[in-house]
């Protein structure tokens, strides 16, 4: 099995919303904002080759969209889904696997993509199965007022189409060497893949702490539907991570893409930062 750490780009949001209720003056000594309060996110995916698979978890925001839609998050850089795709010889053609952490549009635009005259959306990944949990689908296709500027049919329905979608279950192996943890602060039923890799165990951890400065507990999303069960189900994952020292690899972090944790008077902070390259 290798890992490959894919980067699909940059965009940016507000930091407040990012951070919730803890003060600017905590959070921007980690994140600092620019000056329209915006802070620099990663869009992370993370590839998997293992035997004849290779296994895509999130795929960042796609091109699809108007520019319209593009102005409200600052996209930015020069990286691409393909370029780092091809930085590693690979093609989207050769995906044979989509795993989608949630169905937010920063974690699953590049999905679903425009045919060659812009007529209608055709998958991105044509050879790949695509993998959801029903829980979330079903939370995802009829989504609550909260949530809906979040959920773009355009990114979800052609999937469910196409014929590529499956369902998988909490607790699943998935993949060999691969189980999945569910949590719900976020959005209902999220999904983070446990990787055992080289005697270690990497967890994607996607929204439930989006970059390093959301480690500690209280350092909790604004755009969380139930912040308080985010918070649970940090504290004990967390906890878990520390002691059995687990990687964590961050979806939205712009410049860390692995840490590792530790136990402190102060509860579990950071242990260190590295690329995912260096394990």
């Amino acid at each position: 099995m290798k890992l490959y750490s894919i980067n699909t780009g940059y965009f940016k949001l507000d930091g407040g919303a990012m951070f919730g209720v803890v003060p600017k003056s905590l959070w921007n000594k980690t994140n600092p904002a620019d000056s329209n309060n915006m802070i620099n996110l990663g869009l992370r995916a993370l590839l998997i080759e293992d035997g004849n698979r290779l296994i895509l978890i999130d795929n960042g925001m796609g091109t699809k969209q108007d520019a319209k839609f593009f102005s409200y998050y600052y996209p930015h850089g020069e990286d691409t889904l393909e370029k780092s795709l091809a930085k590693y010889g690979f093609t989207p053609d050769a995906i044979t696997d989509v795993f989608l952490s949630h169905l937010h549009f920063d974690h699953c635009g590049g999905s679903v993509k425009w045919n060659s005259d812009r007529t209608k959306f055709e998958l991105a990944f044509k050879n790949a199965t695509y993998w959801s949990n029903e829980r979330h689908w079903a939370w995802a296709t009829k989504p609550n007022r909260r949530e809906g500027a979040s959920f773009l049919k355009e990114n979800i329905i052609p999937i469910q189409e196409s014929g590529h979608l499956k369902f998988t279950t909490e607790g699943a192996e998935l993949f060999p060497s691969v189980s999945i943890m569910y949590s719900s602060g976020h959005t209902d039923a999220m999904m983070h893949p446990h990787i055992k890799y080289k005697g270690r165990t990497i967890v994607y951890v996607a929204d439930l702490i989006p970059t390093t400065g959301h480690i500690p507990v209280p350092y909790v999303m604004g755009y969380d539907t139930r912040p308080l069960i985010t918070m649970d189900e940090k504290e004990k994952f967390l906890s878990k991570a520390a002691q059995e020292d687990y990687v964590l690899f961050f979806e939205h972090d712009a410049i860390n893409e692995c840490c590792t944790l530790q136990q402190t008077e102060k509860g579990v902070r950071l242990k260190e930062t590295f690329p995912l390259a260096n394990l």
